[in-house]
């Protein structure tokens, strides 16, 4: 299974309408459909902001898209069909588009929210999916430089993505990583890992 390596944008412009491709890679639906949310506050005045979204969320495929006003099947559909071919999930996508003025027809649509769609993927780099983990990290105050000495320093090999810390008698923090960093946190000292 294929995703996108990093979130990207690009843009370019076909007879004065201008196209932005938001791109981000996903785990979840929730996320997927957080980030089309913030896109669309982003551009509230955009003439249609086209969503889309393909998730594998525990062994069941999610692939969700529209036009979002734009002529049925010119939009979300050819942006769909980029995703098949090139074999990409986990990804969330959204085009903005702003009229200029000239009308591209059908073909045009199809072809430019296809394009927005291809352009968007290249530049976030295709790469092998790697299923990630929810991690839950407990410890004492006295151990904190260590344990963020260790994530800093394996964040890459591993994926590490810090969710949330909260810091009360205890620090707890939460972290998304590659199922392979489980061995190495349970090999640090004096501290609780419990994987989600």
């Amino acid at each position: 299974m294929k995703t996108v390596a990093k979130e990207t944008i690009i843009e370019f412009e076909e007879k004065k309408s201008k196209f932005i491709g938001y791109i981000k890679p996903v785990s979840t639906v929730t996320e997927a459909e957080k980030f089309i949310d913030s896109i669309k506050k982003m551009h509230p005045n955009a003439t249609h902001n086209v969503p889309l979204y393909r998730v594998m969320e525990n062994g069941q495929e999610y692939f969700k898209y529209n036009d979002d006003g734009e002529p049925s099947n010119t939009a979300g559909k050819p942006m769909a069909e980029i995703l098949n071919i090139l074999d990409v999930y986990n990804v969330a996508l959204v085009a903005t588009r702003y009229f200029g003025g000239v009308k591209l027809g059908a073909g045009g649509l199809i072809r430019n929210y296809a394009k927005t769609a291809k352009l968007a993927v290249n530049e976030a780099q295709i790469i092998e999916y790697v299923e990630k983990n929810i991690f839950i990290l407990d410890y004492d105050y006295e151990y904190t430089s260590e344990i963020e000495a260790f994530l800093s320093a394996n964040s890459e090999k591993f994926g590490i993505e810090i969710l949330e810390k909260n810091y009360s008698s205890r620090v707890t923090m939460k972290i998304t990583a590659d199922g392979e960093v489980e061995n190495e946190l349970n090999g640090l000292q004096k501290i609780i890992v419990i994987k989600m």
